[in-house]
């Protein structure tokens, strides 16, 4: 019995981070999309950004995504500590769905560092964040660690990783350039 207690805990901790298989097969990328790392970033940004009250199109985001794909913002904690909370695809949707819809979210890419090896390729990609495309000036920046993969036919967004600016950790000069 713990066996299968075992097993069948293990199959499902294995399944919990997919996007769910009938959206990948259902939902064709657009090619124009994900045909370079400059496209599949600008189709991030543009995703996410809306006026409040707009629904966004989280079935072309679904399509950016590998289906093993994490989301893992990380800052400090009221005690001085660092954190980060690990998301798949559709835990973010649901955690940033509600405040997205409610309050704009324009964010834009102002800097990019791009490292590639091969199909495999990391990006520094420096954003400011505004809750309206007019707003002067934003109410947070900071940078996406993005790592991206390209499968032969097109690239595949692995992982998102964030951390937003404070007084005491300015972003470099080298990442505003």
């Amino acid at each position: 019995m713990k066996l299968l207690i075992l097993s069948l805990s293990c199959f499902f901790l294995s399944i919990a981070g997919r996007a769910h298989p009938s959206v990948l097969d259902s939902i064709p990328a657009n090619p124009a999309d994900v045909e370079t790392v400059s496209s599949i970033l600008t189709a991030l940004y543009d995703v996410i950004s809306g006026p409040a009250g707009q629904t966004r199109n989280w079935d072309r985001m679904r399509t950016l995504f590998a289906p093993e794909a994490r989301l893992i913002p990380t800052g400090k904690r009221k005690d001085g500590t660092y954190d980060h909370r690990v998301f798949n695809l559709e835990q973010y949707i649901l955690n940033a769905k509600p405040d997205f819809e409610k309050e704009g979210f324009f964010e834009k890419e102002i800097s990019r560092k791009t490292d590639q090896y091969g199909s495999v390729v990391q990006v520094f990609s420096t954003y400011e964040s505004k809750h309206q495309a007019t707003d002067a000036t934003p109410f947070t920046r900071g940078i996406n660690s993005i790592q991206l993969w390209n499968d032969g036919k097109r690239w595949w967004i692995l992982s998102v990783f964030w951390q937003g600016e404070t007084a005491d950790n300015p972003i470099p000069e080298k990442y505003l350039q």
